[in-house]
């Protein structure tokens, strides 16, 4: 076998015995010694098979643990589409956006955090409404279902107006999206939501928080939820999802002009 192709092979063939269950998602591969000592290959190979793997998803290399076995090739992206439900899983009046399904409460993986500090960001701050460098209230949430790894990041920026409208909007909510249902109490409703997606890579903090390697895309979604009581923004929520783990669908609507049958 040439010799520039041997760690694309033990790529292919430690990546076929992820997916056949040998290692379950989060357990920890042998060592680079190790598989070095089973194929009869070199450590540096199989670095670069491990590197392979990595780029693709299939394993996370954290210093001081090891490799681990991710989830997101492991099991079935969610599907994201354009559907905004009620929570009928929690207590409070809040909404699910997607991914979720809207009958499942997700766990903080990291403890939830409010505070008012400046909007830096003029991408954000142009969305919202407001002067770079504003004070704004901000959300920050590391979400995901139960049973799973992290599955996003959001960070919520609201106008505040909103805040002066609902000073309660601060604390903790009931469920997911009851604090937008307490925007919509003080005279916002209905909220409406444009989205704005991109990919991107990662940056070293937040492939930490969803426990990716800095080589794998991200989703980035930005979401800017409008007043229905005076049409401007209220709010921007910027979500960051693994790219492996989610799948955006979408229903493609006929133009005026693509409404006539047959040929013009």
């Amino acid at each position: 076998m040439a010799v520039h192709s041997r760690y694309l092979d033990l790529a292919a063939q430690i990546r076929a015995r992820i997916e056949t269950g040998e290692w379950e998602p989060g357990a920890k591969l042998p060592r680079l010694d190790d598989f070095a000592s089973e194929y009869g290959a070199n450590r540096d190979t199989v670095g670069r098979a491990i590197g392979v793997l990595e780029s693709e998803g299939f394993v996370w290399a954290v210093q001081g643990r090891g490799i681990i076995v991710r989830h997101g090739m492991m099991r079935l992206r969610r599907p994201r589409g354009n559907l905004v439900k009620r929570n009928v899983a929690a207590d409070g009046p809040g909404y699910s956006f997607p991914s979720a399904s809207g009958q499942e409460v997700w766990k903080h993986h990291v403890p939830a955090a409010t505070s008012v500090e400046p909007l830096t960001d003029p991408r954000i701050a142009k969305l919202l409404g407001v002067p770079a460098g504003s004070s704004v209230m901000r959300r920050f949430r590391v979400t995901g279902p139960e049973s799973e790894p992290p599955f996003q990041i959001s960070v919520s920026w609201i106008h505040p107006r909103g805040v002066e409208d609902t000073p309660e909007i601060g604390a903790a909510a009931t469920g997911p999206g009851e604090w937008l249902h307490r925007l919509e109490k003080a005279g916002h409703w209905p909220i409406s939501w444009m989205e704005i997606h991109r990919a991107r890579m990662p940056t070293k903090d937040e492939a930490a928080l969803l426990e990716i390697p800095t080589s794998l895309p991200v989703l980035e979604i930005v979401r800017v939820g409008t007043s229905g009581g005076d049409g401007k923004p209220i709010e921007v929520t910027e979500s960051i999802v693994a790219s492996d783990r989610v799948e955006t669908v979408h229903v493609l609507h006929r133009d005026e002009s693509a409404q006539e049958a047959g040929e013009r």
